[in-house]
């Protein structure tokens, strides 16, 4: 039986495969990583991890991926659009290997989402039930980072601007979501087996303290500007982010308005035995990362 993390190149995936290695009660010839690139790879398999190349985008390459008895975390392709076909190859070749834990990490709030981005998710978890695996659901909440990795226009316009009014984000880091998934998957397995996880921070944040946060650390003057959702399309695809993706972006917005995103249960907090990462600790060390 192998601890087998899927995507494990990702941002998430190394963190994973990090926090697994970690364990000291996980030897790393246990851990298994399944990615598309052995070369980008190179620096996992010099840790002892073993390599199950596969692409969930060639279903055929997905049959030797995992092995009867894996404990197996899915972690959500990237490529929004085709990800119900990429996640219901790799969740065929689970079936067929007879997994015994099939982890996924979705959305927060699963299948009670309400916007565009949750819809794949949704979709995932449904034929994840169909396929009659035994599974655990990991429904992350947004990640600190995709609002840190940014920083450098919110610097030099001296703005965060949004769509999101006066809503709150109850966000946490990848490194506490992955920390959550390596709980779940080296923990008694009848503990987290027919669970759904909401993980989110132990906080939740608006745009404009976020904005001063970064005030305040940086020693610039930063607004939050709150535009109409129109307008705020406009801007990101002036900025180059592609239509269909921008659209995305300015829809999570409307969910961050009406408060999707800032639902806490303490579940992450919960699994990983700590507090989550404040998101001033956040930006701190995106600033320092940024000088």
């Amino acid at each position: 039986m192998s601890i087998v993390v899927t995507g494990a190149t990702g941002q998430l995936g190394r963190l994973v495969v990090d926090a697994l290695l970690a364990d000291p009660s996980v030897p790393a010839g246990s851990v298994a990583a399944v990615v598309r690139n052995k070369e980008k790879a190179a620096d996992l398999a010099d840790r002892g991890v073993e390599l199950r190349i596969a692409d969930y985008s060639r279903p055929e390459t997905l049959a030797g991926a995992f092995e009867a008895g894996d404990r197996v975390l899915l972690i959500s392709g990237s490529e929004v659009g085709q990800r119900v076909p990429q996640h219901a190859a790799v969740i065929d070749a689970a079936k067929a290997a007879g997994v015994a834990q099939l982890a996924y990490t979705g959305v927060l709030g699963g299948p009670d989402a309400d916007f565009d981005l949750a819809a794949e998710h949704k979709e995932t978890e449904a034929l994840i039930l169909a396929s009659g695996l035994p599974y655990t659901f990991l429904r992350n909440g947004w990640y600190s980072e995709n609002y840190t990795a940014n920083l450098a226009p919110v610097l030099a316009h001296g703005a965060v601007v949004a769509n999101a009014g006066e809503g709150r984000i109850a966000s946490a880091t990848r490194a506490d979501y992955a920390a959550a998934a390596a709980a779940v998957l080296t923990g008694p397995a009848a503990e987290h087996l027919g669970r759904a996880y909401e993980l989110s921070g132990d906080e939740a944040w608006s745009l404009a303290e976020y904005a001063a946060e970064i005030g305040a650390r940086s020693g610039r003057e930063i607004a939050y500007t709150n535009v109409p959702a129109e307008a705020h399309l406009e801007i990101l695809t002036g900025a180059g982010v592609p239509e269909f993706f921008a659209a995305i972006l300015v829809d999570v917005d409307r969910a961050i308005e009406r408060g999707a995103l800032a639902v806490r249960t303490g579940d992450l907090a919960r699994l990983i035995g700590r507090p989550t990462t404040p998101i001033g600790t956040t930006v701190a060390e995106a600033l320092a990362a940024a000088s």
